[in-house]
């Protein structure tokens, strides 16, 4: 199953069913005919039935809606909840009936999955009915404390959870506003999906029930009205905002979403609190950082001084919020004051400086960017070249051309996906060449940029190579292939199965896959501290080997925190530190009923099936990130570190734990855990 899976494939090539032929649905099988989902989607086990259905739901194909339809009317319940959550991971409309007729179902559990699928396939249609069967959820979700964030509660409660999150997705406020608020306007519950939900549906309409929120107690509930409010440019949380921010006893995230807050709505008012945070010794950075950002969101001139006082700041970071903050200020007072400075020592610093340059007049940008495009750092001629781009350089055709045939795989990307959208003549024939040239990359993203850029073009020369490319060797190629063809009228389109996989088909048959004994933990050591990660080696057995691999060669030894967004993710394993690097390869996702919650990790991506050694870790609960990205661990102690964590900061090591041992250290066993998910 896990193979199959892992090929995305519901069944082994040519395998028949008893009476001869194809296997269309689900039909009993002889014993001698090979591995087949659909086959064991009627097994007698019902613990095999539910991970079956997530099987199916993973390998993604319509073709296996005749096996999990019927699955929605299994005796067991978690098999009806199963299958209905993979119908949403297969994200058919030919689903939205026989869920929303699941939504009568007597088990809460199952409607509450079948809930989230009507939101994973995203038909705006189906919200009154979500709505419907969710109208009773402010009674049960009254009393609960705003920053409660145990998982799972009970089956009802969890449905009504869904349910919020669902009609987001949905984009429905007349829906939403039937579950979460009351007659008047007011929200049913001070609980943080309430908020969340109400923030993310980005409906002024909102507004009456967010500022209710917004003097909750706790974290998150505060942090998600604060930032709707904003979103909604509604004034009424300036002073809100403001007393939060200045609050040095506040948590980090919750003045992080006050300082956004500020600079978004904006007014000569927000800018005196900003000032004051920035020049407070006893700011964290992270903090003074967001308030540099904020008051440069402003757009007041008289910044401009206190910006130039921060282009010699230490950190990397801040000088470029600086100077992006200095150049949207004085544009003209920028560029006489960089000419004197020396060249920042910083490549991300430099990149900075090339993407404020794209927003001044080309006579004034050109030089500068003229360096910028032949850094030694490969890293920044990129944004660079983005940068002449913009500035419509007079000669920008043929930098897009010399681009496509550098060495470093990103600036091919760059000058792909700029192509693209440019379309000069010839391009076509030049970006089919770009995408022979990268089939000897390790890395995906120059052949990806180059069928992305040659669907634009259309015409014979972009359909060769994109079906071509239908059998490239990484899986995500194919899947774009597939897509990018059918946009181009070929609906006959597929990529080609199985897809390939990293390991021996001996592996999936292995107790190191099938049977461990423990529960596997990451030991993430920075200059703060250690953050210490449980593997969750059941619901996303892969990426986590994946992981173990990666951190037992040394490969994140070393590596700087390219990302961090507070109140949002702490996001590494970038080689290369600009977002675009990896580990040569890319991995399935293993998508499951997990949700982010604070002290999730999961894999990030750059689209479907794109993980490889870039994760992240949740600083508060991201909803919208459920069922759209692996989880595969999540932090069991260093949280406080993880909340100090900056951009640039150096992962000094990555250990990882088997349950007997870690670099010769002895560690008492903890058992693995199978009956649930991790609880909070």
């Amino acid at each position: 199953m896990l193979r199959l899976e892992q090929q995305r494939m519901l069944r082994d090539a040519g395998t028949e069913a008893a009476g001869g032929g194809p296997l269309v649905g689900p039909r009993a099988l002889t014993p001698a005919i090979a591995p087949d989902l659909e086959a064991l989607a009627l097994d007698p086990d019902a613990a095999l039935r539910r991970r079956v259905m997530l099987a199916i739901g993973r390998v993604g194909l319509a073709e296996g809606l005749p096996a999990l339809l019927p699955a929605l009317g299994d005796p067991d319940e978690g098999v009806r909840a199963h299958a209905a959550f993979a119908l949403g991971l297969i994200a058919s409309k030919d689903a939205i009936e026989p869920l929303q007729n699941t939504l009568k179902d007597p088990s809460p559990q199952v409607r509450g999955r079948a809930i989230e699928a009507l939101g994973l396939i995203g038909d705006r249609a189906a919200a009154p009915a979500v709505a419907d069967v969710s109208t009773g959820c402010g009674a049960l979700i009254a009393p609960i404390e705003p920053d409660d964030e145990e998982y799972p509660k009970t089956p009802e409660i969890e449905a009504c959870r869904l349910a919020l999150f669902a009609l987001v997705r949905l984009r429905d406020f007349d829906a939403l506003a039937r579950v979460a608020q009351d007659a008047q306007g007011q929200p049913v519950s001070r609980w943080w999906p309430v908020a969340y939900a109400l923030q993310r549906i980005a409906d002024a309409r909102a507004a009456p029930a967010l500022l209710t929120l917004s003097s909750s107690t706790g974290v998150y509930t505060t942090a998600f009205a604060i930032r709707g409010l904003a979103g909604v440019k509604d004034r009424r949380v300036l002073p809100v905002a403001t007393a939060v921010a200045g609050r040095a006893d506040a948590d980090l995230r919750l003045r992080v979403a006050a300082v956004r807050a500020l600079g978004q709505v904006g007014g000569a008012d927000v800018v005196q609190p900003l000032l004051k945070l920035l020049i407070d010794p006893k700011t964290p950075r992270n903090l003074a950082l967001e308030s540099v950002t904020a008051l440069t969101a402003t757009g007041d001139p008289q910044l401009f001084n206190v910006m130039l006082d921060l282009l010699t700041d230490p950190w990397p970071a801040m000088r470029a919020a600086a100077i992006t903050g200095a150049a949207k200020l004085d544009p003209e007072g920028f560029l006489l004051v960089i000419s004197t400075f020396d060249r920042d020592k910083d490549w991300s610093v430099r990149a900075s400086i090339a993407s404020v340059l794209a927003s001044l007049p080309v006579e004034r940008a050109l030089p500068g960017l003229d360096e910028l495009a032949a850094d030694d750092d490969v890293r920044v001629r990129g944004p660079a070249l983005e940068a002449l781009a913009k500035i419509d350089a007079p000669d920008l055709t043929k930098r897009l051309f010399d681009a496509l045939d550098a060495p470093d795989f990103s600036l091919r990307a760059t000058a792909a996906r700029l192509m693209g959208e440019r379309k000069p003549q010839g391009g076509a024939t030049r970006l089919a060449a770009a995408y022979t040239r990268g089939e000897t990359d390790a890395a995906y993203t120059a052949r990806m940029a180059a069928i992305e850029a040659l669907a634009k073009y259309g015409g014979d020369e972009a359909t060769t190579t994109l079906r071509k490319a239908l059998d490239d060797k990484e899986w995500p190629l194919r899947l774009r292939a597939a897509t990018l063809l059918r946009g181009l009228g070929q609906t006959d389109a597929v990529p080609a199965r199985p897809a390939p996989l990293r390991q021996p088909v001996e592996f999936f048959e292995s107790n190191k896959l099938l049977r461990p004994v423990y529960s596997p933990h990451a030991f993430i050591e920075t200059r703060l501290g250690t953050i210490e990660i449980q593997l969750n080696v059941v619901d996303a057995p892969l990426t986590s080997q994946t992981f173990m691999e990666l951190a037992r060669a040394g490969f994140f030894n070393g590596q700087r925190v390219h990302r961090i967004v507070p109140n949002f993710v702490v996001q590494a394993g970038d080689p290369r530190g600009d977002g675009e690097g990896g580990p040569g390869y890319t991995i399935r996702d293993e998508l499951s009923p997990l949700p982010y919650l604070r002290g999730t990790v999961g894999m990030a991506l750059d689209g479907p099936e794109t993980g490889g050694s870039q994760f992240f870790v949740t600083l508060s609960p991201q909803p919208h990130l459920d069922g759209k990205y692996t989880v595969f661990g999540r932090v069991v102690n260093g949280m406080d570190v993880l909340d100090q964590v900056s951009q640039w900061d150096v992962i000094e090591r990555v250990r990882i734990w088997d349950g007997t041992s870690m670099g010769g250290s002895a560690f008492a066993a903890l058992p693995l855990r199978r009956d649930k998910p991790p609880s909070r």
